[in-house]
């Protein structure tokens, strides 16, 4: 498949992550949902990590496509029927650097948040001690990941739609 599959010339991995994009925040909210009013630790805990481990691999697959694959966006974007003026190819190049401001924090503090929770909390998960930082970094997390997603969906939408 030499471009993606939602109809853009990208590839099909760059269509993939953005989908996960579109798709991640509302989980995460799930997620969130059903530990604090439902009260379902151990759902919130089987979510959380699946969807820490499917985005590790996509982002991890996506990453090898477009570098290595590719030899990055600036090639997939070459594919375009109407080039980029340099303005645009300016103001998309920005909108990358802000959305990778985003990217490269949110696995970490992702990161940080599950392994505090797999060491802190009991198992089977209940609320304890470490409740309230994990509330904060979680929400930090929630923030991160919701940014991410946005500035993804953003660039995207400026370098291969628009």
């Amino acid at each position: 498949m030499a471009d993606g599959f939602l109809g853009f010339k990208t590839s099909f991995m760059l269509d993939l992550v953005v989908c996960a994009l579109a798709a991640v925040v509302p989980a995460l909210l799930y997620s969130i949902y059903v530990v604090k009013y439902k009260h379902k630790f151990h759902l919130h805990k089987t979510m959380q990590l699946a969807l820490g481990i499917v985005l590790l691999l996509t982002v991890g697959a996506f990453e090898i496509d477009l570098q290595i694959v590719h030899g990055g966006w600036e090639n997939i974007v070459a594919k375009r029927d109407v080039p980029l003026t340099p303005e645009e190819f300016s103001f998309v190049h920005s909108l990358l650097w802000i959305h990778l401001v985003f990217a490269i924090t949110t696995p970490i503090l992702w990161i940080v948040t599950i392994v505090y929770a797999l060491k802190r909390f009991p198992s089977p998960p209940l609320p304890g001690d470490h409740s309230p930082l994990h509330k904060k970094m979680a929400w930090a997390s929630t923030i991160d990941i919701t940014l991410t997603s946005i500035t993804g969906l953003l660039f995207y939408y400026f370098a291969f739609v628009a």
